[in-house]
């Protein structure tokens, strides 16, 4: 019940992508799932796995951003005893684990190079090496990726191979941010503080409606795995079992910045368009003092979005 709140809705971005995930369920084709964190890409994930023809097997969750490269190496491929210090015996990786079934490898863009390397070798033809072995091994897995990061940037920037790319991405599913789902919000709020008050046998609490109201305004930046946690917090909290806006945390009253919309009008002798991204990075990031979080307010952009803008156009030491 709990997964199937996270993908249920009314909101015409999420009718759009369900509609996408039941097409995509019937292949067996390798997917990228892109989207902020906190958005359920790794639910989407599990529910393609659960609408395929490999429904019943494994389904293997690893975020390649939690590891060391070394350390997912092994992980993934597996290792023989003696590969490295404190190898004492044969150890299979998640992948021979994941065989017939489905890999969700979160955070790809965290793969180093050499590893994007292994990876792809595996997904073109089925075959890899466990660390310190010679003897090719095969296995039959389904990869499904998610990214929360500008893939096409970072392969701009080299970090990131563009035939591993197009590989990962037969389809490409990009979720919406919750603050593109406000007519969901009421529900999903309404359903978490049912789920928590079950789970901790408390009494439900209830939100006014000058609450709901100011919550469906609020960004969202850690969308729906923050409006969870909210609920969560509110049910154990007990601050009142009727939540009116004054019971909510001060950063919840906040709706956001409030961009201003430039219109510009193209001169007929066009413009210079790198020239005028450069020139309005500079400016926000003048105008933050340097702040990078400030500077994605001020042009409306995630942190994550604006940080690879900056390493592109090498616009900051750091």
């Amino acid at each position: 019940m709990t997964n199937a709140i996270n993908i249920m809705g009314k909101a015409p971005a999420l009718k759009a992508l369900l509609r996408q995930v039941k097409i995509i369920a019937g292949t067996d084709a390798n997917v990228l799932i892109s989207g902020e964190t906190g958005t359920g890409k790794e639910l989407i994930a599990l529910t393609l796995q659960q609408k395929s023809r490999r429904a019943g097997e494994a389904f293997i969750s690893l975020n390649c951003a939690a590891l060391s490269p070394d350390l997912l190496e092994s992980t993934l491929f597996g290792y023989l005893k003696g590969a490295f210090t404190n190898a004492e015996e044969n150890t299979s990786g998640i992948i021979a684990a994941a065989d017939g079934g489905t890999l969700f490898l979160d955070e790809i863009n965290s793969l180093s190079l050499v590893l994007q390397a292994k990876l792809l070798r595996f997904i073109q033809n089925g075959e890899y090496l466990p660390v310190g072995s010679v003897k090719t091994l095969t296995a039959d897995v389904r990869i499904i990726a998610a990214t929360n990061a500008p893939m096409l940037e970072i392969i701009e920037l080299g970090q990131f191979r563009a035939d591993l790319y197009y590989r990962l991405s037969v389809f490409e599913v990009d979720m919406p941010p919750l603050r593109e789902r406000r007519e969901d919000i009421s529900l999903l709020l309404h359903y978490y503080l049912r789920y928590f008050a079950s789970k901790y046998n408390l009494r439900t609490t209830v939100l006014k409606k000058d609450a709901i109201q100011a919550l469906e305004k609020y960004a969202w930046p850690g969308n729906v795995r923050e409006l969870r946690n909210l609920c969560e917090n509110l049910t154990i909290s007990k601050v009142s079992r009727m939540i009116g806006i004054g019971d909510l945390p001060a950063n919840y009253l906040q709706t956001g910045h409030k961009c201003q919309v430039l219109y510009l009008e193209l001169p007929e002798e066009g413009l210079d368009w790198y020239q005028l991204e450069q020139s309005l990075l500079n400016q926000a990031l003048k105008l933050a003092d340097g702040n990078v979080s400030d500077a994605a307010d001020l042009l409306g952009l995630s942190r994550h979005a604006l940080y690879y803008r900056i390493k592109k156009w090498e616009l900051m030491d750091s």
